[in-house]
């Protein structure tokens, strides 16, 4: 009989994994890794990495830099740090449903060469997230831990809610680790705590830590319909998809507070 690690080790090594699978962060070698259940741990990476994010962007805001070059520098290194993974599948849906038959369209995403659709949506998607954030003012390092989590909390709502189009590839292991609406509950919970202690630093903008929770959750409810529809389902490259455009979008309705 086999010594089970203890919980705290298991949850630990669960989430390492998902550092590794989802982003380019240098980390050591540790026996153990288990990456059949990372996409219930993608939430939390998001939170993560928006956080680096927060960090370098306050970083750079001590140094004097521009807000505007701060922007676009925050949003270039949100790109190196996921080593372009959601943007690829960005890249690779909108290929892919530029397409007039849709019998071909997963083969066309499938294919890694990049297509005008795919570069005009990497444009619009970079365009829309720095010109949104160059609006963020203050208390831009919990936004983007919020612009984030929602990302993968509409990836891993996704992944629950439609069926995958595929019988291999990455994406799969997603759909074996999250089957229900229940996976995806701790973590809307996490980004409605996250946008309680928006409010609890900054009591006067209470309609702003409402609107983020609706926001956040609208959008990524919304997105991840829209490519089920379009398609009936969704493969590795939708959920990259749904990562970016509600990013993009979450950043868009925010500037209207």
């Amino acid at each position: 009989m086999t010594n089970q690690p203890p919980w705290w080790k298991k949850l630990l090594l669960n989430l390492l994994s998902s550092v590794i699978f989802y982003t380019t962060i240098p980390l050591p070698y540790v026996n153990g890794l288990e990456f059949d259940k990372v996409a219930r741990f993608a939430l939390l990476v998001g939170v993560l990495i928006g956080g680096i994010l927060g960090l370098c962007d306050t970083g750079m805001s001590y140094l004097g830099i521009p807000i505007l070059t701060r922007s676009a520098l925050v949003i270039s290194l949100g790109i190196g740090i996921t080593g372009g993974l959601h943007l690829d599948g960005a890249m690779d849906t909108a290929d892919g449903l530029a397409v007039g038959d849709p019998k071909r369209r997963l083969e066309v995403m499938a294919d890694s060469a990049t297509g005008a659709f795919g570069a005009m949506a990497a444009i619009a998607i970079l365009l829309l997230k720095t010109t949104a954030l160059t609006e963020v003012e203050t208390h831009r390092w919990l936004i983007l831990m919020a612009t984030c989590g929602w990302g993968r909390w509409g990836q891993q709502l996704a992944i629950a809610c439609y069926p995958y189009l595929k019988p291999t590839g990455k994406g799969a292991i997603h759909k074996q680790a999250i089957q229900s609406y229940k996976d995806v509950l701790p973590g809307l919970l996490l980004l409605m705590a996250l946008s309680g202690l928006f409010f609890l630093i900054d009591s006067q903008q209470k309609i702003l830590a409402i609107a983020m929770v609706i926001a956040g959750s609208a959008i990524a409810t919304i997105t991840g319909a829209w490519f089920n529809h379009k398609l009936g389902g969704h493969t590795g490259d939708t959920y990259g998809a749904v990562v970016e455009w509600t990013e993009a979008l979450f950043l868009c309705v925010l500037t209207v507070f």
